[in-house]
């Protein structure tokens, strides 16, 4: 039997009875990369010899009778993450030989629970791009199309995960980075609350790997199916132990209805700054349509629902802030000049970029207030909703655009050109409040694309969109394997 498109969960229990090995689960995949990542080039820093050696000792532990929630499953990491021994480099050429000498937390969540890692998956420069393409690694293609990419920044895993090079993947997320990718690649990711999850080391190359309180950047899963998820949520979940003084399990809420019938959805799909592509409507659409003939209550519209235009803005300046904190003193006060330049009228969100880019404490105290008050209007809005359904992106994969400067590239929808970064507001409709959020396939476009949905739920409350994930994928079905590449 060919275990490489199995699930996780399928793979623990072909473990535990015996059908399987662990040296032989993590030699098929191997094989696998080595015949078909030439054209897809998912896996950039392969680790075969430890994996080996790892699947080898996980095989000895089941022999002594123990048993771990990932033992034996071969997995990859992004290659974002450190891992003692290999390098970590976030594409930047000027890192291409740093080798940290200690593991992230979630890679040490991953090995003490068993996983064997087969390696590390590819990036953006700097993760700042919806593809995943660098000068030291090259580009990164969609296992459904060559020509197109796979998303970004986790892009490397989840077109790794359709590929079925390892059967669970880790990511991070600030702009979409776990759930456009599995969008664009027909699999599942989750963008945890904020905080959930410790992201100790998954740092730039050389940035000393300490515990922090990061603004809208989290940590997450991703798979192929929503229940694979759950399991490797519960891995990564928890504070970092230098916190803590000691490891800290986190025993979040269960999700609050078992039956799709019992879930009360607010499903959107139009955004006052950006048109939703013809594919995606379809399969929010779809969706929807089986939300509703399981039973569950939908809704199009509530006025409870937080302002999306002004949540947008006030992402976008969050999120730009965070980017430039590290700009040179002189490229930080040409942009200054420049936002000083901008009409008070200009409420692009171009605008709204430079302006962000620039923003000062006081400033952004204040839009941090603003945040506050979107929050509170979250925690009304889910005393009478248990979850939100909406697009990832307006679109499904688009071709690989490398130009060099972000702000000259344009997103085609249905034909016509919006700038490039616009498409990250309904990312950032999850992120800025720091929501847990769901990526889950939704279906095909004519194109044969996979198109997939976002579940967004309570705050902390991550096991409600999971559960609800579980629940349409046994509605409308979950991944499909890739057809070859065109």
């Amino acid at each position: 039997m060919e275990w490489n498109r199995a699930t996780a969960e399928g793979l623990a229990a072909a473990l535990r009875a015996g059908e399987v090995t662990s040296a032989e689960l993590t030699d098929e995949a191997i094989a696998r990369v080595e015949r078909d990542d030439k054209a897809i080039n998912a896996i950039c820093v392969p680790d075969f010899d430890r994996a080996r050696a790892a699947a080898r000792g996980a095989d000895r532990a089941r022999a002594r009778g123990e048993d771990r929630p990932l033992l034996g499953i071969p997995v990859t990491v992004k290659e974002s993450f450190n891992v003692a021994g290999l390098p970590t480099t976030w594409g930047m050429p000027p890192h291409r030989d740093y080798v940290p000498a200690e593991d992230a937390v979630q890679v040490s969540r991953l090995k003490a629970a068993g996983a064997v890692v087969l390696g590390k998956t590819n990036v953006p420069l700097g993760l700042q791009d919806v593809q995943s393409f660098n000068e030291i690694y090259g580009t990164t293609n969609n296992p459904w199309d060559h020509g197109r990419t796979p998303g970004g920044s986790s892009g490397g895993s989840a077109a790794a995960l359709a590929s079925g090079f390892g059967a669970l993947s880790i990511g991070s997320d600030i702009g979409g980075s776990l759930r456009t990718p599995a969008h664009f690649c027909g699999v599942y990711a989750h963008k945890p609350t904020l905080g959930l999850a410790a992201h100790r080391g998954m740092v730039p190359p050389s940035t000393p790997a300490l515990p922090a309180d990061l603004d809208l950047a989290v940590v997450g899963p991703m798979a192929r199916t929503a229940r694979d998820l759950a399991l490797l949520l519960d891995v990564m979940a928890g504070p970092d132990p230098l916190t803590f003084g000691v490891a800290h399990d986190v025993a979040l809420p269960p999700a609050r209805h078992g039956r799709l019938g019992d879930f009360r959805v607010l499903v959107l799909d139009e955004h006052p700054l950006i048109p939703t592509g013809a594919a995606v409507r379809a399969g929010v659409t779809r969706v929807a349509g089986a939300l509703v003939d399981g039973g569950a209550r939908v809704e199009r519209h509530s006025p409870l629902l937080p302002d999306l235009a002004e949540a947008a803005v006030i992402y976008t300046r969050l999120l730009f802030s965070s980017t430039a904190a590290r700009f040179p003193v002189e490229a930080y006060e040409q942009l200054r000049a420049r936002a000083a330049e901008l009409s008070a009228d200009d409420r692009s969100l171009d605008a709204e970029r430079l302006r962000g880019t620039v923003l000062s404490h006081r400033d952004w105290i204040e839009v941090n207030s603003r945040r506050e008050l979107h929050r509170h209007g979250w925690r009304q809005l889910f005393a009478e909703f248990d979850a939100v359904v909406c697009p990832v992106t307006p679109t499904p994969a688009f071709p690989h655009d490398h130009h060099p400067d972000l702000m000259e590239r344009r997103i085609d929808i249905d034909g016509v050109g919006y700038p490039y970064l616009d498409q990250l507001v309904w990312a950032g409709l999850a992120t800025m409040p720091g929501l847990p959020a769901t990526a889950v396939p939704a279906g095909r476009s004519p194109e044969g694309l996979p198109v997939g949905v976002q579940i967004i739920g309570p705050m902390f409350e991550d096991r409600t969109p999971l559960r609800l994930a579980e629940l349409l994928e046994r509605e409308i079905g979950g991944f499909q394997a890739p057809e070859h590449g065109r």
